[in-house]
C-alpha cells in the first residue's frame, strides 16, 4: 500500500527545489548588498561624558579616536585607556547590532550559519 500526502503537499518535486534554490539565491544576494552597505557605514560612541569618542566602520575597523585635551592626565593614563576601550567597544557593539538587525530582516529570523 502506498502512502498518500494530502492535496497541496509534495508533488512539486524538482519545481519546489528550484523555487527554493531561487529564494536562497535572492536571500544571499540581498545579504551581500546589505553587507556592502553596512561596511560603508560609520558608528560612533562616547565614554566619560563625551571625553572620548570612538568611530568605527561597518568592517569593524577603528577609524578615529577623539580625546578631549582636558581628560589627558599624565598621572592617570590608565583612566584614559579605560575610556578609549569603553568607547571603542560600544561603537563595535553598535555596528554588530546594526548588522544583526539588518540580516534578520532579510532572513526572516532564520539562522543561516556561514551566510553572515
Amino acid at each position: 500500500m502506498k502512502a498518500r500526502l494530502p492535496q497541496g503537499y509534495g508533488g512539486g518535486g524538482a519545481a519546489n527545489l528550484q523555487q527554493l534554490a531561487r529564494q536562497a539565491q535572492k536571500i544571499q544576494e540581498d545579504m551581500d548588498r546589505v553587507t556592502a552597505e553596512l561596511e560603508e557605514k560609520e558608528y560612533s560612541a562616547t565614554a566619560g561624558g563625551d571625553a572620548v569618542k570612538a568611530t568605527v566602520t561597518g568592517k569593524m575597523e577603528v577609524k578615529a579616536i577623539e580625546i578631549k585635551p582636558e581628560v589627558v592626565d599624565p598621572e592617570d593614563v590608565e583612566m584614559l585607556s579605560d575610556l578609549v576601550i569603553a568607547s571603542v567597544n560600544e561603537a563595535l557593539r553598535a555596528a554588530a547590532a546594526d548588522k544583526a538587525q539588518s540580516m534578520e530582516k532579510i532572513s526572516g529570523g532564520i539562522n543561516m550559519p556561514g551566510m553572515f
